[in-house]
């Protein structure tokens, strides 16, 4: 059974931990960045499929990170402080914690996992790689003056549209990332829905939470490029207008390990 690491870049508790971790672990591999730090294989983030279990060491970051290309793999986020809306393992745990998980794994006795959904946004011509936080669509540059305007229609049924710098599609998980900051509901994980929330908006409709089998089409209209961005990192710039579908097509991220303390996350925000 293959292990995967992924460790907090430039954080010395990661680098002792996955270190740790890899001592412990008969076959295991890290990726290319951690491979810097501890001594073990490096492969390519997007190859971390392959592995049965993947272990994230750090933040939020590190986890939307690792999950980039494992597919239906399990993957575990070990938080070393930060508020860890992903990451339920705390560090003194995560030796156990790994190799029950692994027990399971080899005995086919089914370890907690909780599938966690994960957005689609596509137009006709390309799709952005799977988020499982947020998509927004919006323009390079914020602030006013916006030449910019944004219909928003869920389900072939239009909810609003008027000028913005840009829209967030957010799962329950990501409500608490960039929605949150862009003054979006707070959304409990164990809750079915997507969150659209308007950026800078100029009047328009507030917030709306909608089925998780909804369909969200952004189309944004006026002056320039906007551009689609998935969980921060992944981007594509196009010309107006456009429009991009956003859907929980992606297959859904599975997150092995103790249920996620939303709670008392969030109580690290404060």
């Amino acid at each position: 059974m293959r292990i995967g690491i992924v460790a907090q870049q430039h954080n010395p508790r990661a680098t002792t931990l996955a270190t740790e971790l890899i001592q412990s672990i008969d076959d295991v591999v890290v990726d290319e960045t951690t491979a810097t730090a501890v001594e073990a294989p490096g492969i390519d983030i997007d190859e971390m499929g392959a592995c049965d279990l993947v272990v994230s060491i750090g933040g939020d970051g590190t986890f939307l990170f690792a999950a980039r290309g494992i597919g239906a793999t399990p993957i575990m986020g070990v938080n070393l402080g930060e508020v860890g809306f992903l990451n339920a393992t705390p560090p003194e745990a995560a030796l156990e914690t790994v190799q029950e998980t692994i027990h399971a794994l080899e005995s086919a006795s089914q370890p907690p996992i909780q599938p966690v959904p994960r957005l689609l946004g596509a137009t006709d011509d390309w799709t952005l790689p799977p988020a499982l936080n947020e998509v927004a669509v919006m323009s390079p540059r914020r602030g006013p003056p916006t030449e910019l305007s944004f219909s928003i229609d869920v389900d072939g049924d239009q909810y609003t549209c008027n000028q913005a710098d840009g829209i967030l599609i957010a799962t329950p998980t990501g409500s608490t990332a960039y929605n949150l900051s862009e003054n979006g509901p707070l959304v409990h994980p164990t809750v079915g829905g997507l969150v659209i929330t308007q950026m800078s908006a100029a009047g328009g409709m507030p917030s709306l939470v909608v089925d998780t089998d909804a369909t969200v089409t952004i189309t944004a209209r006026g002056t320039g490029d906007v551009v689609a961005v998935s969980d921060g990192r992944a981007k594509q710039t196009e010309p107006t207008p456009v429009s991009l579908a956003v859907s929980t097509d992606a297959p859904p991220v599975r997150i092995a390990g103790p249920e996620i303390d939303f709670f008392g996350a969030l109580n690290k925000l404060e």
